[in-house]
């Protein structure tokens, strides 16, 4: 029975992966659809303009506070319609000093919006290659962060990958 209940805890969580990985893939993208010689039409598709993002800011050592984040990221690598790899991250957020009930009262939340960037970023390829290269993390975190500051608002200074690992299938 003790052997028995850490395998249905793996099933469990790849199964859980797997259907959230399904449920939550990424749309094709769009098409170009102007004509050749609208140069107009090309001009406002390349003119999107993107959303101001929330920089991490850097605080001197002793005025924040670390929130580990309970339990660990399991993201499926799915291509084909067959999961390839698994992603699996373990996340904590810097928070100024004395805030970290803060993070737990809402840590459903911010689990919740990490796996939506989780997902987004193995769904666009981002954990394809050197996935632990800094600029590909510098971007995840970056993601991981825009979201810890729109639940969390100015409390939340930074988002750190504590673990990260992946594994072929």
């Amino acid at each position: 029975m003790k052997k028995l209940l850490p395998i249905l805890v793996i099933l469990f969580s790849l199964g859980g992966g797997l259907a959230a990985g399904f449920i939550l893939r990424a749309p094709a993208e769009e098409e170009n659809t102007c004509a050749e010689d609208d140069a107009e039409c090309e001009a406002n598709v390349a003119e999107k303009p993107e959303p101001a993002k929330p920089v991490a800011r850097s605080a001197p050592p002793g005025t924040t506070d670390f929130a580990k984040l309970d339990k660990q990221f399991v993201v499926p690598i799915v291509r084909g319609e067959r999961v390839r790899a698994l992603i699996v991250a373990e996340m904590a957020i810097e928070v100024e000093k004395g805030q970290v009930e803060v993070v737990d009262q809402v840590e459903p939340k911010l689990k919740d919006a990490f796996l939506r960037v989780l997902f987004t970023h193995a769904h666009s390829g981002g954990f394809d290659g050197e996935f632990t290269a800094e600029y590909a993390l510098d971007d995840l975190r970056a993601r991981l962060f825009e979201e810890a500051h729109a639940i969390l608002g100015d409390i939340a200074k930074d988002v750190l990958i504590t673990e990260i690992v992946r594994q072929d299938m």
